[in-house]
């Protein structure tokens, strides 16, 4: 799902209002309270003051009352009067003196909180620019380390057609510090060397190796196998001849806008926190969401035509490991993060008559923010997933996890594969140029015939001589016997080679033993498709997707398509834009407000409450992995056929 990431990335704003940016609204808060209290205390200062000037008074008043001849009753009257006047200046007196015991307390304290507040003011500014400092250096040791003669990464492929040629797939280690505890699982990937073998001279002899495995040169041919290389300049060249585009797509978007914005000053309060929980302006958006992101993956479908034609099960999950990395290849320049969807928001892309498939996407769940993806493909294969985003903002990286299986079945075999996707990194957030990388293994499994794929996806590394966003792995059947080698880069192309023969090499410095595959030359089973002319203007959109935002007719009501905000700033008009975005999100958290209450209703009437339940979709547990996923359940394309929305939520 394209690092999802948007990145994307960054990370998407909060709808749901969980959390708003603490720093200036604190900031405002206790200078508020300092100044209300300071107000206060001048105030009880002025009664102080009033109370002894006008006790005085009183006395004096009474006094002259003593003095004058009157009756005896009067001067009765007058001498108790002037005895609780007496008793009245006691207890003002008293008063008085417990106001000044605080008004000096509170002066004392208000200059302490003063100089407390300043003081950490002083050192957050410090701590700001002691890190930004920091992350300067970091880039300019960046650049050193790149200009270094002997440090520059060689494009070397795993695979060489030279004969004779060897290469390691064990990867370098990674530059990340610890907490990228995500790459530690790739230390238990195989290690393995590759070597090219001639056809015309290679004899197959299995009695000096052990283990080895054996295939036909002869079989690997390229007219008779469905291993053809895919040369296709272009998304619309991608079709077959007898599926032509009936409809003329778009081609261009307007022109990103050259917007500034200090993206440290918002980021600097977000570290360790929910990517999902950041409020962002659409600044930092690319004018798609979430869903169409996830529908993206499909760009590269014709991988999984091919594969219903292979015969051979370790053939076809050669094409699914190709698709699998395909969907990568398109975020190496996408740095900006899509919007994440309103709950109940839905996605369609119906090119039936035209690619052969159709696919349906709804946001399922907001926190955590989960979509749900189905696709039917009348080519003979059905792609399912439900994918939630887990990320986290570090500082210097962002990394965003996504989690959930993807299931993909071909129908006439049954062949039915589960994969998982691997973590996106975002590089250089706070200084330098932002760059994404993937890394992480990818297990492949035919849970039908047993047949298996391990990719791993090599970090980025400063010291490596690997070629960057290098991809490797190995298909082999049930029995653990390896068939074919993968080899080839996220962002480019992916190439297959056959194994003719295995043996076990030496051992490695780390104590693993490394297996030595003879394989045939490679075949090259996916290629990128070049970016659109000014595509650097139009967010490095591909020509998919700068088809997936296009208006169209007839899509329900909660499309991806008709979100303002999305389409207002697609339009450049950012502004207008941020305004809907805030609207649209304080419309989610009403009715996230309205349902929890219903909840808490729900709850002292001891009455059992669902929760939301999407539209489209319903949870189930799958029968493969035994997980709690939500599958399509019918009705969207009937609903379409009729026009008959009438169920959809109104979100927008």
């Amino acid at each position: 799902m394209q690092a999802e990431i948007g990145c994307a990335g960054l990370g998407e704003e909060d709808d749901s209002g969980d959390e708003e940016p603490a720093s200036q609204s604190d900031k405002s808060e206790l200078h508020g309270t300092l100044k209300t209290l300071s107000s206060k205390l001048e105030d009880l200062s002025t009664c102080n003051e009033l109370i002894a000037k006008h006790g005085a008074a009183l006395q004096r008043s009474l006094s002259e009352l003593e003095n004058l001849k009157l009756p005896a009753e009067s001067g009765e009257k007058i001498k108790a009067v002037n005895e609780r006047a007496t008793l009245f200046r006691i207890t003002s007196n008293a008063m008085i003196n417990a106001c000044r015991d605080f008004l000096d307390l509170a002066e004392t304290h208000s200059r302490k909180w003063q100089r407390a507040l300043q003081h950490e003011r002083e050192q957050r500014i410090r701590l700001e620019e002691t890190i930004e400092q920091l992350a300067k250096q970091h880039n300019s040791l960046e650049r050193a380390c790149r200009g270094a003669p002997g440090l520059s990464a060689t494009s070397t492929g795993i695979t060489s057609t030279a004969k004779g040629s060897v290469q390691s797939a064990k990867g370098e280690a990674s530059d990340e510090d610890e907490e990228t505890e995500y790459f530690d699982a790739m230390e238990d990937a195989p290690a393995f060397i590759t070597v090219t073998a001639d056809p015309k001279h290679h004899r197959r002899s299995g009695s000096n190796v052990s283990g080895a495995s054996e295939g036909h040169p002869e079989d690997w041919n390229l007219e008779d196998s469905v291993f053809e290389s895919s040369n296709q300049s272009s998304y619309n060249e991608s079709t077959c001849k007898d599926l032509l585009p009936k409809k003329r797509r778009r081609t261009r978007i307007p022109d990103k806008p050259n917007y500034s914005l200090n993206l440290w000053s918002i980021m600097k309060n977000c570290i360790g926190k929910e990517l999902s929980k950041i409020p962002m302006p659409v600044n930092f958006n690319e004018p798609l969401s979430m869903l169409q992101r996830l529908t993206e993956d499909l760009e590269y479908h014709e991988l999984l035509d091919k594969a219903v034609k292979c015969e051979s099960s370790t053939e076809q999950m050669c094409f699914v490991a190709a698709f699998s990395v395909s969907s990568y290849s398109t975020t190496v320049h996408r740095t900006a993060k899509p919007f994440n969807p309103l709950l109940g928001e839905t996605y369609e892309l119906d090119r039936l008559e035209e690619l052969g498939f159709r696919s349906l996407c709804e946001q399922v769940s907001h926190h955590p923010p989960a979509a749900a993806h189905h696709v039917y493909s009348k080519r003979g294969w059905t792609l399912w997933q439900e994918i939630t985003i887990a990320s986290k903002f570090r500082g210097k990286y962002l990394s965003i996890m996504p989690l959930g299986a993807i299931h993909l079945e071909f129908h006439s075999s049954g062949n039915h594969y589960v994969w998982r996707k691997v973590t996106s990194t975002v590089h250089n957030i706070i200084v330098g140029k932002l760059w994404i990388d993937q890394s992480g293994e990818i297990e492949i499994v035919n849970h039908k015939s047993k047949d298996k794929c391990q990719l791993k996806f090599t970090p980025y590394s400063y010291f490596s001589r690997d070629v960057p966003r290098k991809v490797t792995g190995v298909v082999s059947d049930a029995d653990g016997k390896a068939h074919y080698v993968m080899s080839g880069t996220w962002d480019e192309k992916m190439e297959c080679s056959k194994i003719v023969q295995s043996s076990h090499g030496s051992t490695s410095m780390e104590g693993k033993q490394k297996t030595v595959y003879q394989t045939l030359s490679p075949k090259v089973l996916w290629k990128k498709y070049p970016l659109p002319e000014n595509a650097e203007n139009m967010y490095f959109f591909s020509d998919l997707a700068l088809t997936l935002n296009e208006p169209e007719e007839r899509v329900a009501p909660t499309d991806s398509r008709l979100r303002p905000d999305q389409r207002l700033m697609e339009s450049g008009r950012w502004d207008e834009a941020n305004v809907e975005k805030q609207r649209l999100e304080e419309k989610q958290r009403a009715v996230r407000r309205r349902r929890e209450a219903e909840a808490v209703e729900a709850l002292e009437e001891g009455k059992d409450y669902e929760g939301y339940i999407p539209l489209w979709f319903e949870r189930k547990v799958d029968a493969v992995t035994g997980e709690l996923i939500c599958v399509y359940k019918g009705g969207y394309w009937e609903a379409k056929d009729k026009q008959d929305w009438s169920t959809c939520p109104d979100i927008f």
